[in-house]
């Protein structure tokens, strides 16, 4: 249906930007409110938000595509629903999805990328009046998002001289500890930048460590480790946007765990592999391939003996029970795409309690 668009910044007059900050609502819920002055040149900041669900839940919102308006607009955002508890308002233009600038894409595979999240994504947002400003002056909005924002997530395997970086801080003070880092050596390799700020060691904060804790705790590691690293400038972002750096906000690019995409078409045999439900590490319950037939679709598209199915067809399978998974399979006759990764990433990312579709890139 044919929408009225939404008028842009009238006049000579300008958005001050005033950050609010409920702390009932939880870390990641900055909420951006926008008042007006005299001279039409600000305009209000993109605003991120993390949402978790449980697989019963829904996000509590709409992405809509709208004849006469630009950009994927939030609509109908449910009263007391997640989206609207976190702060995402009616109108809201989307920007990015789990760190992927997504305004220029086309609208299908925006909604089918929040699909393959799951349970939990990571949206940035910016205001209906400030993005048809941004788009009425010509702005490239992928530029409004700062580049290099985002913390690292690192695994070190350690070698004979040890995990390659040393740990210093304030005397008496915990939490606050800073890296430095052997050229060469493990720690470098798998991608921490020296100086960096330690913020997570295997999943958990450090916030209430003390250098000893945090040592003993380094040793019970064994040979690897995964650390959460930001420089001084990224956390200084998050903290002026009342979002605490986690996880699930990092670049995973140098981790060696990914997702893989397999794309197959059905062979006169089938596609050649077998579904089997099982218990995760974690104890809850996934769907995992095995008996891949050599030389038909499954093994010439990639699938390795015991992956864990993710997605099918762009959309994740989180809480989906075995025959549920198998009608998604089947609901292409002759092709489909999955989305796996194998067992040791499937154990890392259980091992910190994220979903590894929350950094899956195409």
């Amino acid at each position: 249906a044919a929408m009225k668009q939404t008028k842009g910044l009238e006049g000579d007059k300008k958005s001050i930007i005033k950050f609010e900050f409920n702390p009932k609502d939880g870390i990641d819920n900055p909420a951006l409110s926008l008042t007006e002055d005299t001279d039409g040149k600000g305009m209000g900041e993109p605003r991120f938000y993390l949402l978790n669900k449980s697989s019963a839940e829904t996000f509590g919102f709409c992405l809509h595509e709208e004849l006469g308006c630009q950009g994927h607009i939030i609509r109908q955002v449910e009263l007391g629903g997640l989206a609207q508890r976190r702060g995402l308002q009616d109108g809201d233009r989307l920007l990015q999805v789990n760190g992927h600038f997504v305004d220029h894409m086309d609208h299908h595979r925006v909604v089918q990328k929040i699909k393959a999240s799951g349970n939990q994504v990571l949206l940035v947002v910016l205001d209906s009046r400030s993005y048809e400003a941004a788009k009425g002056l010509g702005r490239d909005l992928s530029q409004m998002l700062p580049a290099d924002i985002r913390p690292r997530l690192c695994h070190i395997t350690r070698d004979k001289s040890g995990f390659g970086f040393s740990v210093s801080g304030p005397e008496g003070i915990k939490g606050t500890f800073q890296l430095s880092v052997q050229q060469g050596g493990p720690a470098e390799r798998a991608g921490v930048p020296p100086g960096s700020w330690l913020l997570e060691l295997n999943g958990a904060s450090v916030r209430s460590y003390s250098h000893a804790e945090l040592t003993r705790k380094l040793k019970q590691s064994g040979g690897k480790v995964t650390l959460l690293v930001a420089s001084s400038a990224v956390e200084e972002f998050y903290r002026l946007r009342g979002l605490r750096v986690t996880a699930a906000l990092a670049d995973t690019s140098w981790l060696p765990f990914k997702v893989r995409e397999l794309h197959m078409v059905k062979g006169p045999a089938g596609y050649g592999f077998l579904l089997k439900e099982d218990d995760c590490s974690s104890g809850a319950t996934g769907q995992f391939l095995w008996d891949v037939d050599a030389g038909l679709p499954a093994e010439q598209a990639g699938m390795k003996e015991g992956d864990r199915l993710l997605a099918v067809n762009g959309e994740s399978i989180e809480g989906l029970d075995h025959q549920q998974t198998v009608l998604r399979i089947r609901a292409h006759d002759d092709q489909v795409t999955l989305l796996v990764i194998d067992p040791a990433g499937d154990e890392f990312y259980q091992s910190i309690g994220l979903s590894p579709l929350l950094f899956f890139e195409d």
